[in-house]
């Protein structure tokens, strides 16, 4: 599943114009998928994964859930940005990561420097702003002028 991380922001940047795989993104998959295994396996870690899975068996149950989660989230997320766009959604997770670290400096005692709140301010009020800006109604444009016999230019005998 970590090997189609990459793929899946695509996806959301180009608005799912065309979701079918050329050969070059299957391959860039595949590859992907084969240098993550042989790391693991070069590093040791695969053994020592597939161990830890084999001695505590409810760990697997807690992978595949994880897993299930992480790809129905999948399918709220592409919803969201097909039906309300790409600012709405990344909106929606600012709004997340925001009351995150809110959250994490009331919880574990953990306070922002000012440096850290000036940068949450330019980054949450760029992108809040941004969508304010968005959803506020435009002027009417000017109505445009109709063709008549009158309005369009004379045409010169050649």
């Amino acid at each position: 599943m970590m090997g189609y991380e990459g793929e899946k922001k695509a996806h959301k940047i180009y608005g799912f114009r065309d979701l079918t795989l050329s050969k070059h993104q299957s391959l860039r998959l595949v590859t992907k998928s084969m240098l993550q295994g042989s790391g693991l396996m070069f590093q040791g870690h695969l053994l020592l994964a597939i161990d830890f899975v084999y001695r505590h068996n409810d760990c697997f149950f807690d992978i595949m859930l994880l897993s299930t989660v992480a790809t129905a989230s999948q399918f709220f997320i592409s919803y969201t940005i097909r039906t309300f766009g790409a600012l709405t959604f990344a909106t929606i997770m600012t709004t997340r990561q925001l009351a995150s670290i809110m959250l994490s400096c009331v919880w574990f005692s953990h306070p922002l420097s000012w440096q850290q709140w000036i940068g949450a301010i330019i980054v949450f009020g760029s992108l809040y702003s941004k969508n304010f800006l968005k959803s506020t109604p435009q002027k009417p444009s000017p109505p445009e002028e109709k063709d008549t016999e009158a309005s369009k230019p004379l045409k010169a005998n050649p």
